[in-house]
């Protein structure tokens, strides 16, 4: 893989979109969904996952409960219970999926050899993945606290993985500035955390992904690279 390359480039080469998320939950949590019919199963997780980041927007997920989301999805609550029993399950689907790219997309580059072209790779890659499932992963920001005590421990781990693995590349990075690496990496990511958290702000401004994402590689490299 190319370290450099835009979000439409990004978008071809990697199967994140909303049939694969969909068919991912229902393998993943074929033990628990007891709807057997595929088609109808894709449909109906788009429609109860969809509605989910709707009504968490609006009244918050904590304050929603599984009634709401049978309104919102047109499911009666039998129905609902043919895909999740509770609350909890919902949102340990939805960390889940963000655990899985932000593990998977990584390794899409590890043979860059530069460690600086490997750390853009990395850079876009997450900015993209960010922007492909960006209510998943202001979810998984906003409301982890809702989480079983396991489910933010493992969300924790998640995040500190990919810290890790940005800063194991910085630290490869020769003659770079006198600074800690996992400091750097930390930076990185709040940086595009920034861009999924707070998109009102970007949109106001009218910055695509990859005006984000070059600028980013910008700062990156010029500080990196000084």
């Amino acid at each position: 893989m190319p370290a450099q390359f835009d979000f439409q480039h990004f978008q071809a080469r990697t199967p994140l979109d909303g049939v694969n998320i969909w068919a991912y939950l229902l393998d993943r949590y074929a033990d628990r969904i007891t709807v057997k019919r595929r088609k109808p199963a894709l449909e109906n997780l788009e429609k109860i996952f969809n509605a989910t980041f709707k009504l968490a927007n609006d009244v918050g997920f904590r304050a929603m409960n599984l009634r709401d989301l049978c309104g919102e999805t047109g499911l009666s609550m039998g129905g609902l219970y043919g895909y999740i029993s509770s609350k909890d399950q919902l949102a340990e689907m939805i960390e889940d999926v963000v655990r899985h790219a932000t593990h998977e997309v990584p390794r899409m580059y590890a043979d860059i050899g530069d460690p600086l072209d490997r750390l853009e790779a990395l850079i876009r890659a997450s900015i993209y993945v960010s922007e492909i499932l960006q209510p998943w992963f202001y979810f998984v920001f906003m409301d982890s606290r809702v989480l079983q005590a396991e489910q933010r421990g493992t969300a924790k781990e998640s995040e500190l993985h990919v810290q890790a693995l940005f800063a194991e590349v910085i630290a490869q990075v020769p003659n770079r500035p006198h600074a800690s690496a996992d400091l750097i990496a930390a930076h990185i990511m709040a940086m595009f955390q920034d861009w999924y958290v707070k998109r009102w702000k970007y949109r106001a401004a009218d910055i695509d992904p990859d005006r984000f994402a070059d600028s980013a590689v910008r700062m990156m490299r010029g500080y990196l690279s000084a």
